[in-house]
Parts: C-alpha cells; structure tokens; sequence
C-alpha cells in the first residue's frame, strides 16, 4: 500500500476529510490500494498507519442514470448494522464531489476471506463447502425477513408493481449502453413481460447476491462476516436475489462475470435443487415461479455486462478481466432463453 497517486482517489483532500468526518483518523498522511475484484464500483483500501477503512465510490466514467448512488449503499448498510444480516459498520458519507472528484462512503475493513475463484473454493472440504452454502442460503433469507420498516428503511423503494417497473427500467439502461441491435434480447423482454408473476410480500432486496459479494471469515467459511456490495439494493421481490443467485450457482456464463468458475462443481456444495428447497424452508415463501427470475436475471446480467464492456471500450476501468466482457453479453442473453423455453410457466416458454 503506497502514497503514490492513484486513480480515483485524492489522498491530500481526502486527508482533510477523514480528519473531520471518520472516528480514528487524526489528519496523518493517508495510504490507498485499489482492492481486488468488483467490476461497477470502485473499492479502495485506506490506512493512515494505525486505522484500516474501506471507501467506495462510482466507477470514473459512462455512469448510467440511478446506478452508482453512493446514498443508497451507505444507507441499507447503516439501517442493517444491528440486525442479523452481517453488513460493515459504515463511517462517513460524502455527496461534495469536490472532496474526491465524486460521491463516496467510507466503512469499515472487516477482517475476512473471500471466494473468488476455482483454487478459493477448492481450499474447502466438502463438509465447509456445504456449510458456506448453507450459510449463503440463510443470511439471504434472513435479509428477506428484516422489517424494512422497523430499521427505518420505509421510502427506501417502491415495492408496488415493482417486477414491471424493473423489466422497463433495464429496457431503458439497454437502449443506454448498447453498441447493436440484439433481437433475442427483445424476445427474453417480450416473455418476461408475458410471463409477469405476482409478487409476494416485499423486503430489501440485495440486487447483486452471490458468493463472491460476501465476506466469510477466516477461520471458519460456513460463517459470513459481511454482505458486500449494496449498490444495488431497494424494496420489492425477494425472488429477484433468489432468481440471480442461482443463475450464479449455475454453470454459466454468470459465473465467468462473478467468479469465474461454476460453484455447483466443488464437492460439498449444495446442488442448485438444494438451495431453492432451503430457500423455501428459511424463508416461507412461495418458489413456484422461479424461471421467471432465473430468466429475468439473465437478462438484467446481459445489460450490466454491456455497461461494464461500454466502460472499458472507453478505457474507463481500473484493474483487469474486462477484455472479454463484451462476447458475453450474447451468451447470457441465449441462455435465459434456453431457461425460458424449457420452463413449466407457459407464457415463458413463448
């Protein structure tokens, strides 16, 4: 971890800040690195020497309309910290783009491992893997039954008709980031639209569940010590995390876009039949229509992976693996329609 320049940080204004806003920091020289992994927003470690803090902000260009709000993070993070979901304790917010050149937040660095990759996950017995993904399984149902409303989360989202909205408002961030035309993407909307389950009660919503948004700890992997990654996060259907987990825990492009490799093939690891069973179980809720959100999280996938391919055409990332972005935006698109057409839901099928 160095002092040199690095992008999307200024220490010097930074340094003013911390002193002023976050517990601990006493105005001495700070120290950044970019962390590893996340391809939306950007993850900085920071230090003064004797403190560790995390501070997140926007990714430095093509920043979509609603995407990337700082607020909304550092807002569900703050509401959850004395409930039972794992979150990091969070420290400052900042909306003057003048402090850092855009909106960020600043937590603190939890002390924790997490799974990224194929040799990550094989460093498991079978008896951990299973207990991770139990664990994965439960703390996502456990989110769905905080009351959104006691940890003053009321006005955080509008759950009424909040799968339509959702279909509409990533048809717009589509006509946004698109380079071409793709046909097969109109047909996954056109079903979806057809398709349109009611909705059960609503709860917060994650947006971007999967293994590698959580922190585990280090000394035992069947427990998680934080949720990470709430850019994403409103009130509405639940089944929205359910469905785009288990596109992740499938062999599938997703997993390239998350970790790079199919969880379901490490021994130990529950089947994907076995995580909507336990859903179901933790949760009490109805898992009858989840085609429809496996489906739907192919086709939300598919559009987030254009803007992030739209960015690094700009050369607009930080860090690596963006190169092959853009190929998978086609992949992501044929296989929710190959899970459309297969389905048990008639409309979905086309």
């Amino acid at each position: 971890m160095g002092a040199e320049p690095l992008d999307g940080v200024d220490l010097h204004k930074l340094r003013d800040f911390f002193a002023t806003h976050v517990d601990g920091a006493d105005g001495s020289e700070l120290h950044a690195e970019l962390i590893a992994g996340g391809k939306s927003n950007l993850t900085y470690g920071i230090t003064d020497g004797a403190h560790q803090w995390v501070l997140r902000r926007p990714p430095l260009g093509h920043v979509l309309p609603t995407a990337h709000d700082m607020a909304r993070e550092y807002r569900v993070m703050t509401a959850l910290a004395d409930t039972d979901v794992p979150v990091p304790r969070t420290h400052a917010l900042c909306d003057d783009v003048d402090a850092n050149g855009a909106p960020f937040y600043v937590m603190e660095r939890v002390d924790g491992q997490i799974l990224r990759n194929a040799d990550d996950m094989g460093k498991l017995s079978p008896d951990e893997a299973r207990a991770c993904s139990v664990e994965l399984v439960d703390v996502l149902a456990r989110l769905h039954r905080v009351d959104y409303e006691a940890v003053g989360l009321t006005g955080f989202g509008r759950p009424d008709g909040f799968l339509e909205r959702q279909l509409r408002r990533w048809n717009e961030q589509w006509e946004r980031s698109k380079d071409a035309e793709l046909p097969a993407l109109d047909e996954v909307a056109r079903r979806l639209r057809a398709a349109l389950p009611p909705s059960g009660p609503p709860a917060i919503v994650h947006g971007d569940y999967r293994l590698d948004n959580t922190m585990l700890a280090v000394d035992d992997p069947g427990r998680i010590v934080a949720v990470l990654d709430w850019e994403m996060s409103t009130l509405g259907d639940p089944l929205a995390d359910v469905g785009l987990f288990l596109l992740y825990w499938s062999q599938s492009d997703a997993q390239i876009v998350a970790t790079g490799n199919a969880v379901g093939i490490q021994p130990g690891f529950l089947s994907r039949d076995e995580v909507v069973t336990l859903y179901g179980e933790r949760s009490g809720r109805s898992i009858d229509a989840l085609d429809w959100y496996v489906v739907f999280a192919g086709y939300k996938l598919a559009i987030i992976v254009e803007g992030i391919a739209a960015r690094y055409r700009m050369g607009k990332t930080l860090g690596e693996g963006f190169d092959h972005m853009g190929g998978l935006v086609s992949a992501l698109i044929d296989q929710a329609l190959e899970t459309a057409s297969g389905s048990s839901i008639p409309a979905l099928r086309g």
